[in-house]
């Protein structure tokens, strides 16, 4: 699923007043991380992760992670990434995307 600017934004607005719920240290991405994001949204869809690692490569774990876990990057500020994936059951969707 490709996001739209418009739903970029607006993921965004929504994931302002949330905590980081996924860290990745400097040691950079392992399975236990992967594995932790994956639970975290789906549980969530919504999700901020925090990267400790230098700036040069948080752009590129950024992209692995959410290519790993199959979600697309709402977008990136600093140290923190939104990563967003949709629930695939429409009961249980927490966030209706404009």
């Amino acid at each position: 699923m490709e996001l739209t600017s418009k739903q970029r934004r607006w993921l965004r607005g929504q994931a302002h007043g949330l905590d980081a719920l996924v860290q990745v240290g400097k040691g950079g991405l392992s399975e236990g991380v992967i594995k932790q994001t994956h639970e975290v949204l789906a549980r969530h869809e919504l999700v901020k992760v925090r990267f400790l690692a230098d700036r040069d490569d948080r752009r590129e774990q950024t992209a692995a992670l959410a290519a790993a876990s199959g979600a697309e990057v709402a977008g990136a500020i600093g140290r923190v990434a939104i990563l967003f994936r949709q629930q695939p059951d429409p009961e249980k969707r927490r966030y209706k995307l404009p």
